[in-house]
């Protein structure tokens, strides 16, 4: 069954609440419980089956973009850059805010110039204000997204950010949080 192992962890999640946002805890989005080799694999070969790889680098989100940066790196021979949540001060970083369901904060980008063709991975599609903020820094900068691959969509901003942005955005699982649950809606 594909995406056996994702979709077994998401039925089994854990529901946190912050203020009214209803957050599942998952390995891919959270590293807990345990992110093992199986599910690793699994997510990445999904990831691969569905997204375009002719690009000059994989843009990942930190923290939990960062294991599927490394997944995807190792087979693909692509390098990864990670929007990090702390600056280093460094002379190409460039900044941007992130808003999500429950914090608002600057996000730090370094290595990626004007013509950079990108792939963007990240873990979770929820009110889109990660993606957002950084589609609007990767066009300031003048780089091109080749694509993007969300492993959990759980909002409903998709099609304002594919339209807004001019990308298509996909993923691999459709959730949603019903009554301290998950139900997968593909």
């Amino acid at each position: 069954m594909p995406k056996e192992h994702l979709k077994k962890l998401l039925l089994e999640a854990p529901i946190v609440e912050f203020g009214e946002y209803q957050y599942f805890i998952h390995p891919i989005s959270d590293g807990i419980p345990l992110v093992t080799r199986e599910l690793m694999e699994e997510t990445v070969e999904e990831i691969l089956a569905v997204g375009n790889f002719d690009c000059d680098k994989i843009l990942v989100v930190e923290a939990m973009g960062m294991h599927l940066g490394a997944g995807l790196c190792l087979k693909t021979g692509l390098p990864f850059v990670v929007a990090r949540k702390r600056p280093y001060g460094l002379e190409d970083e460039i900044a941007f805010n992130q808003t999500t369901g429950y914090h608002t904060k600057m996000v730090y980008v370094n290595n990626i110039r004007k013509g950079d063709r990108l792939t963007i991975v990240d873990d979770v599609l929820s009110t889109g204000g990660t993606l957002k903020g950084l589609l609007r820094t990767l066009a300031d900068i003048g780089a091109e997204v080749v694509d993007i691959v969300i492993i959990f969509d759980k909002g409903d901003c998709k099609k304002e950010i594919e339209e807004e942005f001019g990308v298509t955005v996909k993923s691999l699982l459709r959730v949603k949080v019903v009554d301290g649950k998950v139900v997968i809606l593909e």
